[in-house]
């Protein structure tokens, strides 16, 4: 938990540098480039997030990838802080943090959805409009299949839970029988 806290703050301090540059969108784009390029280059990862490997090293490395993975000087500073701060294992939970404020900063928020079946593009948008009305804020749709539901979906926006599936409705029709 401790370490979920701190990367939360690294990706406020990201986030609030990002947005006083007005480079929110430049710096969100940097990120997504940099958490693919540590995705298809596990050595790379390593590397970085070893600390047998001495601090001026990883540094080295940073500054040598950036020009390849289009990273601007804000992030190799940023990359290099973290590092000396032993932060950079938490790479993943700062970048999804600042992805979220960054998206929360757009009045945009994503709802997890988990559906028995995929869904055409007719449902999907009819399913995102009408979270957007409920929620007040435009909806993006991570969209995961469960067949286990039966039938319906279940779509969590924040704290907010919305569930349309089979198997609830099943289970509340059996809860009002067996009551009443």
């Amino acid at each position: 938990m401790k370490s979920a806290t701190a990367a939360i703050r690294y990706a406020k301090a990201l986030f609030g540098l990002a947005k006083d540059e007005r480079r929110l969108s430049e710096v969100r784009a940097e990120l997504e480039r940099f958490k693919e390029v540590l995705g298809t280059h596990g050595n790379l990862r390593i590397a970085l997030q070893q600390p047998l490997h001495p601090a001026h090293e990883r540094k080295a490395v940073v500054r040598a990838v950036a020009p390849l993975a289009g990273q601007s000087p804000l992030l190799v500073n940023f990359f290099s802080f973290l590092i000396d701060q032993r932060r950079f294992v938490d790479i993943d939970t700062i970048i999804a943090e600042f992805e979220r404020l960054a998206d929360e900063d757009a009045g945009l928020t994503t709802a997890e959805v988990i559906s028995a079946s995929p869904m055409d593009e007719r449902r999907r948008d009819r399913l995102r409009r009408a979270l957007s009305e409920r929620t007040g804020r435009e909806v993006r749709l991570e969209i995961k299949i469960d067949p286990a539901l039966i039938g319906g979906a279940v779509a969590k926006v924040g704290d907010l839970v919305f569930d349309g599936s089979l198997r609830t409705q099943l289970s509340q029709l059996r809860a009002n029988l067996t009551k009443g």
